[in-house]
């Protein structure tokens, strides 16, 4: 996977999955929870206002999941609720 080459050459990654438990199996060091696989970063049956929301509170994970030092696998779970 990639982002783990990636975790290894110094740059830190967090990776926005909705299959976070096969994240975590290959051993990605920063998972973020996503909604879904077709629709990873938002869920466009909610509302535009909701889903923007969402969609905002996903990065906004990704972005302090990049800010934050691991030693192992670690999920980090928007605030708001997505769906599994």
């Amino acid at each position: 996977m990639i982002s783990k080459e990636l975790d290894r050459a110094g740059f830190p990654v967090a990776l926005i999955s909705a299959m976070y438990p096969v994240a975590e199996q290959i051993g990605a060091s920063r998972i973020v929870k996503a909604v879904a696989i077709p629709h990873p970063c938002g869920d466009p049956s909610l509302p535009a206002d909701m889903d923007r929301a969402l969609r905002r509170e996903i990065v906004t994970t990704a972005l302090k999941a990049l800010e934050t030092e691991v030693e192992t696998t670690t999920l980090f779970a928007p605030k708001m609720a997505v769906s599994s």
